[in-house]
């Protein structure tokens, strides 16, 4: 991307200095309308040698060995993703990559990014107090009151407490309206559930918080750090894509990754 450099929004929270994370915009980068500019996501129509040039930017900017990108369907599959140099010269060499059908990754190789792709669901982003180990969810609210999140967890080792987690950019809770089976969906985490659900003027809708139902699930899992949050993809549209407000859009990435020693 010729004298074009993508912006990108840093997490602010107390990650160990190994541990490199980021969310991209839609702001400079090689796609057109109505994808402009940064898209990350192959299955949205855009132009494919667009998107991989966007790809390869970040790859390169960042030293990446790899990113591991998703087949991303709403479930609770998680992948531990690991790679040998070899099969990343295969991948490269590849005309299409095979990508795992999943809604989570988990890694402790260094310089191995895991990444989710979001319009308005909820990038989860996690790492141990230690940093020698990273994971990224995708949680829109199937996979949230699936159990994504729990699934994410449950693979890694170590006490649960010794994790923690960063909320990315998601459509807020003043444009996020939902139906009763949303909210139904979400009664087994007791009875704080319910203020994460507001009504609206719809009779029988409520304006539903991603934010709060991801960290009251974190919190029961024995999360106590978890950061982020505040931000809406749906009113944002100077930095963020969203496929509530335009269903023919682009996918911003959030990644996060181990430093190499």
């Amino acid at each position: 991307m010729e004298n074009i450099t993508p912006q990108l929004l840093i997490p602010d929270w107390p990650a160990p200095a190994a541990v490199r994370s980021l969310v991209t915009t839609r702001q400079c980068g090689a796609s057109q309308a109505p994808y402009d500019h940064f898209n990350l996501a192959l299955h949205v129509g855009d132009d494919a040698e667009q998107v991989k040039a966007n790809r390869q930017w970040l790859k390169d900017q960042f030293s990446l060995q790899h990113i591991q990108w998703l087949d991303q369907v709403h479930g609770t599959d998680v992948i531990a993703a690991q790679y040998t140099a070899a099969e990343v010269e295969s991948v490269e060499e590849a005309v299409d990559e095979i990508v795992p059908k999943a809604d989570a990754a988990v890694t402790s190789q260094p310089q191995l990014a895991c990444a989710v792709m979001t319009a308005d669901c909820l990038p989860v982003l996690f790492c141990s107090k230690q940093g020698d180990w990273v994971g990224a969810a995708h949680a829109g609210w199937r996979g949230l009151a699936a159990g994504i999140l729990q699934q994410l967890v449950c693979d890694y080792t170590g006490e649960k407490q010794n994790l923690m987690a960063w909320l990315g950019p998601a459509i807020g809770p003043q444009h996020f309206e939902v139906g009763p089976e949303v909210k139904q969906a979400f009664q087994y985490l007791g009875v704080d559930a319910k203020t994460a659900f507001q009504l609206s003027n719809r009779p029988g809708h409520y304006y539903a918080d991603l934010y709060l139902l991801a960290k009251l699930q974190l919190n029961q899992l024995g999360i106590d750090q978890v950061y982020g949050g505040g931000f809406c993809t749906y009113s944002d549209h100077q930095r963020f894509y969203s496929y509530r407000r335009s269903p023919q859009t682009g996918r911003m990435a959030s990644l996060i990754w181990r430093e190499a020693p």
